[in-house]
C-alpha cells in the first residue's frame, strides 16, 4: 500500500469525464437533425485526435496562445470541412458542439474516488481545460473537487512544465508532494519531469467500448490501477 500523498490532483478529460459518450451523444443529435449520415463516434474519436497536436503547436510556438475551446473549434471546423458537411451545420450548431466539452458526463465512479481521497488528501482538478471549462464540468458532474487548476494559468499546456510548476506554486508545496492521475502516459511523463508523483487510472472504455486504449500494464509511473477502488485502496483510503 502507497502512503497517502498530501495532494492528489487530477487530470480531467478522459481521467475523470468520459469525453467519448458526451461527445458522441451530441454530434448524434446535432447530425440526425441536420440528416447527415456521418459516424458521430468516428467522428468524435477524430476531434479528440486532433487534440495533442493543436495543444503541441502552442507549447512549440507554432500559433499563439489559444483556450482550449478556440483550439477544439479550429479542430470541428476543419473536420467537417474535411468530411464536405461544413455547409451543413451553422454557427449555432458549432457553438453548441464546442460547449459540449462543458457538459461532459463523469466516469461512474469519479465522484466516489474524489470523495474518497478527500479523507486523507486535498483533492484538485489539474487540466488543460479552461477555468470556466473545469467549472462547468464539476458542477454539472458532481466532481467535489476541493480546488481547480487550469493550464490556461500558465498560457501553455501539459505535458509542458509550467502548468505542473504552476500547481505547486498555488498549493504552497514542493512538486513532489503532489500526485497526479492520469489516463495518459504523456500526461505523466510531463508530470514526472516536473518532479510531482505520478499514478495511471486505466480508463478501458475513453474511446468506446472494446476500442483500445493505454491499460496499467503500459504504463511508466510510479502507481498503476486498472480501476478507481484500487488506486483508492493503494493509497490506503
Amino acid at each position: 500500500m502507497a502512503e497517502a500523498p498530501d495532494i492528489v490532483a487530477f487530470d480531467v478529460l478522459g481521467t475523470i469525464v468520459d469525453w467519448h459518450t458526451g461527445v458522441t451523444e451530441h454530434l448524434r443529435e446535432t447530425f440526425a437533425r441536420r440528416d447527415l449520415d456521418t459516424d458521430p463516434a468516428a467522428f468524435a474519436v477524430a476531434w479528440r485526435g486532433r487534440y495533442l497536436p493543436a495543444l503541441r503547436r502552442v507549447n512549440d510556438g507554432d500559433r499563439p496562445w489559444a483556450s482550449l475551446d478556440t483550439l477544439h473549434r479550429e479542430s470541428l471546423d476543419a473536420l467537417l470541412d474535411e468530411h464536405g458537411i461544413g455547409s451543413r451545420l451553422d454557427e449555432s450548431d458549432r457553438r453548441r458542439l464546442v460547449g459540449t466539452w462543458h457538459r461532459l458526463p463523469a466516469w461512474p465512479d469519479s465522484a466516489e474516488l474524489i470523495t474518497r481521497l478527500k479523507r486523507r488528501s486535498t483533492v484538485v482538478a489539474l487540466s488543460n481545460g479552461s477555468f470556466a471549462l473545469l467549472v462547468s464540468l464539476a458542477k454539472a458532474a458532481g466532481l467535489p473537487f476541493d480546488g481547480i487548476i487550469s493550464a490556461e494559468f500558465t498560457h501553455t499546456y501539459k505535458p509542458a512544465p509550467e502548468p505542473y510548476a504552476k500547481a505547486a506554486e498555488l498549493l504552497e508545496v514542493d512538486p513532489g508532494e503532489i500526485l497526479l492521475v492520469a489516463a495518459h502516459g504523456w500526461d505523466l511523463a510531463g508530470a514526472a519531469s516536473a518532479g510531482l508523483r505520478t499514478a495511471f487510472l486505466e480508463r478501458p472504455d475513453e474511446y468506446g467500448p472494446g476500442e483500445r486504449t493505454e491499460r496499467s500494464t503500459d504504463a511508466t509511473c510510479g502507481l498503476a490501477a486498472a480501476s478507481a477502488a484500487e488506486l483508492a485502496r493503494r493509497l490506503g483510503c
